[in-house]
């Protein structure tokens, strides 16, 4: 379950105090405290804790932005909406620390201030890599990171930059200066692209040198984007949030297209792929079991393919969670596979165990008793095709020694 945020909200119009209160609660991880002038909103702060807050500058009690002063000193994140736009201002308030400057200008506006509050919590998990070799610059690039809730690290040189990302595997982006010591931006960037283990890496070039051509380099040779010296710090946010956006976007895509919408499990054709890839590096044990449900034609004939439905959802749920640290798959109809990186004994252990508790329970509103039948292989016969084909073979055998049992080749 994930912890609420309260969002402290300062503004003295009704109409766009409601609007933001309605957007705010529209995630549930969203307390949203409403204030209209800056003594309500004083008051709140020696009160109550909060994660963000989004301000007016001119409140009735407060007219020269003191709200934004009050905010940033209790180190709270803190995004000004306001209905004035004046440069001068803008830029003194970023160098101050807030997070942006937002017209109210159109409703986009308004989606905008939450999307920036909302980016703050996805940001606290992610890992950015710091690659710069000037102890100025990366403090600078860590203090606009870390205003974004972004967990930083920092190294002075690309092989340590390397060095790093091999050994963090939780590291999701690299903001890498060109002119680091032993392997510069350029290279860099060139290395990580050549190992599919850093496909999805998020990579953002810097240089204060060069022209548009080192730019483009940059990015033929694989980077997301390029920011050049001196950069100010709206831009920077912009270039990484939408990087980081665009790879998340494409996350999205690639796990909707191997995942299964009615179990949330892998699909076919994911499991083929990521079965083959594993078979050819696989150097220990493994095993492949096929587990079928019994009689599930007569369940939807019965209760009819809604409750079928849910009863393959709620079994795709137990099945994740009775083996999450193995690939599990919705094969096709009622069918589904297991790849396993054990030996055929610890699998088959498990899975007597995971029958067990399948024939205690009921499924869906129906209460609908279920057993399945399970084909183990744990023998290496070629392909993974040829695996999974004796795996099915396995399984008829089961189905037809009289089904809720589990045949194996160990």
């Amino acid at each position: 379950m994930m912890l609420e945020r309260k969002i402290l909200v300062v503004e003295d119009s009704p109409v766009v105090l409601k609007v933001l209160n309605h957007l705010l609660s529209q995630n549930p991880l969203f307390i949203p405290v409403l204030c209209t002038c800056y003594d309500q909103a004083r008051r709140k702060l020696e009160e109550e804790s909060f994660f963000a807050a989004i301000v007016d500058l001119n409140l009735p009690d407060a007219e020269n932005g003191e709200i934004v002063d009050l905010v940033l000193l209790k180190q709270i994140p803190c995004v000004v909406l306001t209905g004035n736009f004046d440069d001068d201002l803008r830029i003194s308030l970023l160098d101050k620390g807030v997070l942006d400057y937002i017209t109210k200008d159109s409703r986009y506006s308004f989606n905008h201030a939450i999307k920036v509050v909302e980016r703050l919590i996805k940001n606290e998990g992610v890992k950015v890599l710091v690659a710069e070799d000037s102890a100025a610059n990366s403090q600078f690039v860590r203090a606009l990171l870390e205003q974004y809730r972004f967990n930083v690290i920092e190294v002075d040189n690309g092989q340590e930059a390397l060095a790093k990302l091999e050994e963090d595997s939780g590291i999701r982006m690299l903001i890498a200066d060109h002119n680091i010591a032993l392997v510069n931006g350029y290279e860099l960037v060139r290395m990580l692209r050549s190992n599919a283990r850093f496909q999805d890496l998020v990579i953002i070039g810097l240089s204060a040198e060069g022209d548009s051509a080192l730019s483009a380099k940059f990015i033929k040779a694989g980077a997301n984007d390029f920011l050049k010296k001196p950069f100010y710090h709206e831009e920077f946010h912009c270039r990484v949030v939408h990087s980081l956006e665009a790879q998340e976007m494409l996350e999205t895509i690639r796990d909707l297209a191997n995942t299964d919408p009615l179990t949330k499990l892998k699909n076919r054709r994911f499991f083929f792929e990521e079965g083959e890839r594993y078979l050819r590096k696989a150097n220990a044990g493994f095993s492949l079991a096929m587990l079928d449900l019994d009689h599930f034609k007569v369940i939807n004939d019965t209760y009819g393919h809604m409750i079928g439905d849910d009863l393959l959802a709620s079994f795709g749920g137990d099945m994740q969670g009775a083996f999450p640290d193995m690939l599990v798959c919705r094969f096709g109809g009622e069918e589904f596979c297991i790849l396993a990186k054990v030996c055929g004994q610890e699998l088959l252990d498990r899975l007597k165990v995971f029958l067990g508790h399948l024939r205690a329970k009921e499924y869906t509103g129906a209460k609908i008793s279920m057993t399945c039948s399970v084909g183990l292989s744990c023998q290496s016969i070629g392909s993974f095709e040829d695996l999974i084909k004796q795996a099915d073979r396995l399984l008829y055998e089961a189905k037809r020694a009289g089904r809720d049992r589990i045949i194996s080749d160990l």
